[in-house]
């Protein structure tokens, strides 16, 4: 007969690591959405103007999160900032979604064909107007499902805070299988939620791609 150690707290402890687990999800990609715009067309319409920020980002992406965490929370000591762990968490992670984010702006941006961009001045619009009525709204739709992986991939990136003391949705499972020595069954429901979580996700991109070509 099965038997288990595992309680409605337990339970109520893992969705409580899982609404940090959103929580930094939400604010990672706020900050690397906003960012990533901004430095993606940067990178797109002045390439050879934007060398440093393209090796900084490459440095972001290329160094390990798990390394970047440590570094940064080392860093913030040094320097004195006062800042909390979910705040540098929030950072890291922020600058890692936007090193990724400018990327998948800049292969959105460069997919806009130049003729369409050439035809659009014949006539009349001015450069900025061809970036807002042309150039945004078909970058938007090729770099969504980009965008949309990398949102999947940031929350499960966020298991990396626990490095720096946050207790979200794996390290609560931790906590929860050290006391009960019951890995298998904490596991695999941190990783159905984990799955739930993605899956909603998924499912509103999944909409939202379907009312754009609705509205085509």
């Amino acid at each position: 007969m099965f038997t288990t150690s595992f309680t409605t707290n337990d339970f109520m402890y893992l969705m409580q690591g899982a609404w940090v687990t959103i929580l930094l999800t939400l604010a990672a990609m706020v900050i690397g959405t906003l960012a990533g715009i901004v430095c993606g067309f940067l990178r797109a319409l002045f390439p050879r103007s934007t060398v440093l920020l393209a090796w900084l980002l490459d440095v972001f992406r290329s160094v390990p999160l798990l390394i970047q965490f440590v570094l940064f929370n080392a860093l913030k000591s040094i320097v004195g900032l006062n800042w909390t762990a979910f705040t540098v968490g929030c950072v890291v992670l922020g600058v890692y979604a936007t090193a990724y984010c400018t990327e998948i702006v800049r292969g959105g941006v460069l997919a806009v064909p130049l003729t369409l961009r050439r035809a659009s001045r014949s006539l009349g619009l001015s450069y900025f107007q061809d970036l807002r009525f042309i150039v945004m709204p078909i970058a938007m739709r090729v770099a969504f499902p980009g965008w949309l992986n990398l949102t999947l991939s940031v929350m499960k990136d966020t298991a990396l805070v626990m490095w720096i003391g946050i207790i979200e949705l794996l390290r609560a499972s931790q906590t929860i299988v050290t006391r009960i020595d019951e890995p298998l069954l904490v596991l695999s429901i941190a990783g159905l939620i984990y799955y739930v979580m993605s899956l909603v996700v998924a499912r509103l991109g999944a909409r939202l791609e379907t009312r754009w070509q609705e509205n085509d």
